[in-house]
């Protein structure tokens, strides 16, 4: 059996980042315990002053993003290599509680009697938030912004809930799930916008395919929501194209793209602590190791 935390824990970095901006967009694809690789970039962005303008993020890109947002170093990581073994994040504690195998009112809300999120910086205006979630009447991507939002936390908590083993979050009174269920990797959005720097941290390696299958589990499960689950069923070979298209508009030198420089073997409710704790390492060296590239980067696309 695993550790109930990661080994090297109190190596995690801490601290706040600095308050310059960054002109640009962040694209965080999500994952859920494969955000661990999310979380280690975004440190190493944090401890460069890389502090984007905007940031749209999907399922657990969502959740680092809300840290990286707020200028919290190392607090997605020491949340997630703590507490994952924990029963009232995840287990039976937290079916009992969250009628779902994880509980992200644990991280949203419990965490903060932790290490409480700086909500001040969060909510700065000077910077935009965006939470991706699906709305389960009728498929369609929504995407949720801090300042419009009627409660951001319920977005990011929709963005995160798995289709299958989660609940519907109401948001906004519209029932949600899953953002990675209509759209993994919300690229075009920052293109839709105008944005002239955009850059995805994925958390697959590239080169990286889903299994595209002719079953469609969700057609039976969700039968009252037909055409969520004709999304959610089609949602391998959408991330496919997805990656086909950002594959090429990295080549064109549109998109900056940080992924995965060795193959992730992480599941996604992964329980090995020691994987966890090495795939964030994983995550935080690519990030350094991408710094040069990046201001390179930047500096050509804002001309």
């Amino acid at each position: 059996m695993s550790n109930l935390k990661y080994s090297r824990i109190n190596e995690i970095p801490a601290g706040s980042a600095s308050e310059k901006i960054t002109e640009g967009c962040l694209v965080l694809e999500g994952g859920a315990f494969r955000g661990l690789y999310t979380q280690g970039v975004l440190d190493a962005f944090m401890e460069n002053d890389l502090n984007f303008r905007c940031t749209i993020g999907v399922s657990a890109g969502a959740m680092a993003g809300m840290n990286y947002v707020a200028g919290m170093i190392g607090r997605s990581a020491r949340a997630n290599l703590s507490y994952r073994h924990n029963s009232n994040f995840i287990g039976f504690d937290s079916v009992k509680k969250a009628h779902s195998l994880i509980n992200l009112d644990f991280l949203l809300k419990d965490y903060n009697s932790i290490e409480l999120l700086n909500i001040r910086r969060f909510f700065n205006p000077e910077r935009r938030f965006i939470a991706v979630a699906t709305n389960c009447n009728n498929g369609d991507t929504l995407y949720f912004d801090r300042d419009y939002c009627g409660n951001i936390f319920d977005a990011i908590k929709a963005s995160a809930s798995m289709p299958f083993v989660t609940p519907m979050v109401n948001v906004d009174g519209i029932p949600c799930l899953d953002g990675g269920s209509s759209c993994k990797i919300p690229y075009k959005w920052a293109i839709d916008h105008n944005f002239k720097s955009i850059i995805v941290i994925k958390t697959r390696e590239n080169g990286f395919r889903k299994k595209v299958s002719d079953r469609n589990p969700a057609q039976k499960i969700y039968r009252r929501h037909q055409r969520f689950a004709a999304k959610l069923d089609d949602s391998p070979a959408a991330y496919n194209r997805q990656c086909d298209e950002i594959e090429r508009l990295e080549k064109e030198g549109r998109i900056f793209v940080i992924a995965p420089s060795e193959k992730v073997t992480v599941s996604r409710v992964e329980g090995d602590m020691e994987k966890l704790g090495n795939l964030y390492w994983l995550g935080y060296n690519d990030g350094f190791k991408n710094l040069e590239a990046l201001r390179n980067y930047l500096k050509e696309s804002e001309g």
